[in-house]
């Protein structure tokens, strides 16, 4: 078989080398035609060599094309993976940093609260870009997997305003999914489920053993299990709360609600600091950085190591690579997608992005419809579509009202923050992020001046200068990991969550 795969944001070190290595455990498709793209020359050159050295150790006769220049990169591809991070780590910092002063305490900030809305009014400027091109130069029909945070926004702008068929892919399913099989006492195989909802607040409404219900064993399970009981406070209480154990990590789950990280003294009563993405204030920034820094150290280790060896054994559980084997081959693949919703969960809006059930073949992209959520955790959903309906919009006609609404509705912010206090930190993250938000020049000019003006005659709300938050970690440096190579390594690894598929 012979089609082109384009991957946008390729230099996602740990992340692209473990999809295409994925891409490359289908035996049809080595005599693909692929291409990277990034913006930062050093980091394509750097996941290139691995992913190239990886192809010429397995005998794969690919020639990855690695250009800065996205728009030949998707000319004739079929199918292109979208994994950028816009403005990379420092915007990211922005997004955790300017809430934090507010007293909003975010621990990964890439979804929903200020982090992950400001996140989306980066990444939605882009992503539309993106599909320009490929509306112009990809394959006609090109299918774009989008895998980029937040995933239901970028996923959504792209579908509506890009009219590019895309599919957001997530791997929190499939980490709940062990779990719930660890704490019932069974493996991930023997235990069926179906999950629907939104990306990243998707609830397991079905887990079944043998055919056996094993929703009403789960509460119990969690609370008798003596490392998830201390790990999963916060998934538990709303397991205890609606019925229903949601797909994502502890600290994830913490920031999309209001309940859990509003008070600085009551937020490490709800979080364990055993591993970054159990809750840590800003631990997803932390591992990013520290990460990063390390895999600039170790990469001549990274290419001296034993290539990746293309087996099915070492294939991982990102959906990506099953979706388009499915396309190509034929063969049948159930997994959990974020699409329009189109009536698929029938109490959320239609025009939403939901994670649902989904079935691959050659016919297509496969989407039963669920019916109802539980109406609890619909309700849970709906707060947090209209957060994200509004960030949308806000970032496709540059709207600072509409944004600010999004702020006042998260349900995190909301809870920290009085409106003008809202409306003094978004200023100050539309100024942050300038360079990476060009549609919101003109407000930003006028956000200048009214912090300016506010400065100068005494208005500026006061804010909390170097506050670390309520649970953050000491930053390792370089000689620090190095104490430590095998910790280190792993970490570099799985700086981009690709490697938490039993965590996040």
């Amino acid at each position: 078989m012979s089609f082109k795969l384009a991957v946008i944001g390729a230099g996602s070190v740990g992340f692209t080398r473990t999809l295409f290595s994925d891409l490359m455990t289908v035996p049809e498709f080595r005599d693909i035609e692929v291409a990277f793209t990034d913006i930062n020359q050093h980091n394509l050159d750097m996941v290139t060599q691995l992913c190239q050295r990886d192809l010429d150790e397995n005998g794969v006769n690919i020639k990855i094309h690695s250009t800065l220049n996205r728009r030949e990169a998707v000319t004739g591809a079929r199918y292109i993976i979208n994994c950028p991070r816009i403005g990379m780590l420092e915007a990211f910092e922005t997004d955790i940093e300017i809430p934090l002063r507010y007293g909003i305490d975010q621990c990964v900030g890439d979804t929903l609260c200020a982090g992950g809305i400001m996140y989306g009014q980066r990444g939605i400027a882009a992503i539309l870009d993106f599909c320009r091109d490929i509306r112009e130069v990809s394959e006609p029909n090109a299918i774009m997997l989008n895998y980029a945070n937040p995933n239901a926004m970028m996923t959504w702008a792209a579908n509506k305003y890009g009219k590019v068929n895309t599919i957001g892919l997530c791997h929190g399913v499939q980490g709940g999914h062990a779990q719930n099989a660890n704490a019932l006492g069974f493996e991930q195989k023997d235990i069926d489920i179906i999950c629907a909802g939104i990306n990243h607040q998707t609830w397991y409404i079905s887990v079944k053993h043998n055919g056996e219900d094993m929703i009403p064993k789960l509460l119990e399970a969690y609370e008798n299990n003596e490392n998830l009981s201390k790990t999963e406070k916060v998934r538990i209480d709303m397991l205890r709360n609606f019925g229903y154990y949601s797909t994502e990590s502890n600290g994830h789950l913490s920031e999309y609600v209001s309940w859990y990280r509003k008070r600085p003294e009551e937020i490490n009563k709800w979080i364990s600091l055993d591993c970054w993405i159990n809750g840590e204030t800003g631990g997803y920034l932390r591992v990013c950085r520290e990460g990063r820094n390390w895999f600039e150290t170790d990469f001549p280790n990274w290419l001296a190591a034993p290539a990746r060896e293309y087996k099915p054994e070492h294939r991982s559980q990102e959906h990506g690579s099953y979706i388009i084997e499915g396309l190509e081959t034929g063969r049948c693949y159930r997994g959990h997608f974020n699409v329009m919703n189109n009536g698929c969960i029938t109490n959320l809006p239609d025009e939403c992005v939901v994670e649902v059930p989904g079935y691959v073949d050659a016919n297509g992209v496969n989407i039963p419809k669920v019916g109802d959520l539980p109406l609890g955790c619909a309700a849970v959903c709906s707060q947090s579509i209209w957060v994200q309906r509004l960030s949308v919009e806000a970032a496709v006609h540059a709207d600072i009202k509409l944004l600010r609404q999004a702020m006042l509705m998260d349900p995190l912010t909301g809870a920290v923050c009085n409106p003008p206090e809202i409306y003094q930190m978004v200023d100050e993250m539309l100024i942050a992020g300038e360079k990476w938000l060009p549609q919101y020049a003109d407000e930003i000019k006028l956000a200048k001046e009214r912090i300016a003006k506010a400065k100068a005659d005494g208005t500026f709300i006061p804010v909390k200068e170097n506050y670390k938050g309520a649970a953050r970690l000491h930053e390792k440096t370089i000689d620090e990991m190095l104490d430590n190579k095998e910790e280190s390594q792993k970490n570099a690894a799985n700086a981009d969550k690709a490697g938490f598929t039993t965590k996040d």
